[in-house]
Order: structure tokens, then C-alpha cells, then sequence
């Protein structure tokens, strides 16, 4: 138990803190024409990636969101796939 205990200690530690992508590197708008930039928040699968993934604070997380499904409603990018990447 102690060993389990100090392994989980050492992986917390070596955790880097996120920072926001947009916010650290002063983008104001999220361009829905742009699907190669937007595909870097999906996963595989064409789902949108968490903002515990991401780094993404919230306000960005939903200009996000609100980008993603404005390029999948203009054909720009599918809704679901198997091979996105």
C-alpha cells in the first residue's frame, strides 16, 4: 500500500499545470473556416476532447464547441469517423 501510495505521489508531482492555448497565445476568435487547426480538439473519433485534455480554459472551451459544430454543419468536418488523424 505504501509502495501504490508513493508511486501516485511521484506522477502528481511530474504533472505539468495547462494553460489555455488561446489566452497564451492572445487569440480572440476561433475561425470555424479553419477545420485542420479545430482538428487538433478532436479525438479520433470526431469527438469534441475535454478541457481537462485540452488545457482549454472555459470561456475558449465554448467558443470552441460552438466553432466545431459550425464547421461539421458546413460539411468542413464530419461529425463522426473512424481514421480523423
Amino acid at each position: 500500500m505504501n509502495y501504490y501510495n508513493n508511486f501516485l505521489n511521484k506522477i502528481n508531482l511530474k504533472k505539468k499545470k495547462k494553460y489555455c492555448f488561446f489566452k497564451k497565445n492572445n487569440i480572440k476568435f476561433i475561425d470555424y473556416k479553419n477545420p485542420n487547426f479545430l482538428k487538433k480538439f478532436l479525438n479520433e473519433f470526431g469527438k469534441i476532447l475535454s478541457k481537462k485534455i485540452t488545457g482549454v480554459s472555459l470561456k475558449y472551451q465554448r467558443k470552441l464547441k460552438k466553432s466545431i459544430k459550425r464547421c461539421r454543419f458546413l460539411a468542413l468536418l464530419p461529425y463522426v469517423t473512424n481514421n480523423l488523424k
